[in-house]
């Protein structure tokens, strides 16, 4: 049997964020499996507001990846080994509308996690494409009167 070492990661973690988590995975899903420079980069390139709170998150975790005793890494050779984006509570508000009715408001949070690990040891293993089975050529069909 053999001995299967465990990726260690670190992790930080953004609680109670007032963005929609729909709008938060479409920043974080720019930045899953790259290196963290790589990341910072997409991150300050990138035009939408959750790109702020997902970089405070990833420096978080970078510096808590480097503040570990028992881990020497540095932050160039960390990887972003996973971020996922979850449903926070949901602020209710009401706006007036016409004739005395009331619309539901509703202001969205998420929890934003990123985890990170060592470079090669982060990236995930890579899934052997798989091969298309080989068509068989059609018949030709035998030109013929058939009367």
């Amino acid at each position: 049997m053999a001995a299967v070492e465990a990726t260690r990661t670190v992790q930080a973690t953004a609680k109670f964020v007032r963005i929609s988590p729909r709008k938060a995975r479409l920043v974080t899903d720019n930045i899953r499996g790259r290196s963290v420079p790589e990341a910072r980069t997409i991150l300050a390139f990138t035009e939408r507001a959750a790109a702020i709170e997902v970089e405070k998150v990833l420096s978080s975790a970078v510096a808590n990846a480097e503040s570990n005793p028992k881990l020497l890494w540095r932050g160039d050779e960390l990887v972003v080994a996973s971020v996922f984006v979850d449903e926070g509570p949901t602020l209710k508000r009401w706006r007036a509308r016409a004739r005395g009715r009331v619309a539901r408001i509703r202001k969205r949070t998420c929890h934003i996690t990123i985890q990170v690990a060592q470079g090669a040891a982060a990236t995930a293993p890579a899934v052997a494409e798989k091969q298309k089975p080989k068509r068989t050529p059609r018949r030709k069909k035998t030109e013929g009167t058939g009367s």
